[in-house]
């Protein structure tokens, strides 16, 4: 790990936003909440939050952070992808980008997790399914 014993305390928030893609039927079960596990926004939500909060665990050198608020949002975009959002707030002496990602990917691989008996072919694969473009869209530190 750094060290950040010196460095001060101050406000952190980072965004990130990442993408799945997936079969516009699958994009209509999600419209008409026709998925057979439920809401997957609903429980993507819930697992990018509990990520966020747990990237210290899941990432060995990041800091365990004090969160002040994950805010994890989805969107469908056109009829072929969800696009995911992930803001993380804290006041620490070191910044919130990985948990902001981690949250991000979380949020997708759940809503994979999700919908993937809707988008395997005949042979059993994932020829339309893909998470894409994570990344880091805004980091934010003052204090």
């Amino acid at each position: 790990m750094v060290d950040v014993t010196a460095k001060p305390e101050v406000y952190r928030e980072a965004t990130a936003k990442g993408k799945i893609k997936l079969k516009q039927e699958t994009i209509d079960l999600i419209r008409k909440e026709k998925i057979e596990k439920g809401n997957p926004f609903e429980v993507a939500k819930i697992a990018g939050i509990l990520a966020a909060k747990n990237t210290s665990s899941i990432i060995p050198l990041c800091h365990p952070l004090p969160l002040t608020n994950v805010n994890v949002n989805m969107n469908i975009e056109g009829n072929s992808a969800v696009e995911v959002q992930a803001t993380v707030k804290t006041k620490a002496q070191t910044g919130v980008e990985m948990e902001a990602l981690v949250a991000v990917s979380a949020t997708l691989l759940t809503i994979w997790d999700m919908t993937k008996q809707y988008e395997k072919d005949e042979a059993g694969q994932y020829p339309s399914t893909a998470i894409q473009d994570i990344h880091v869209v805004r980091k934010i530190k003052h204090g």
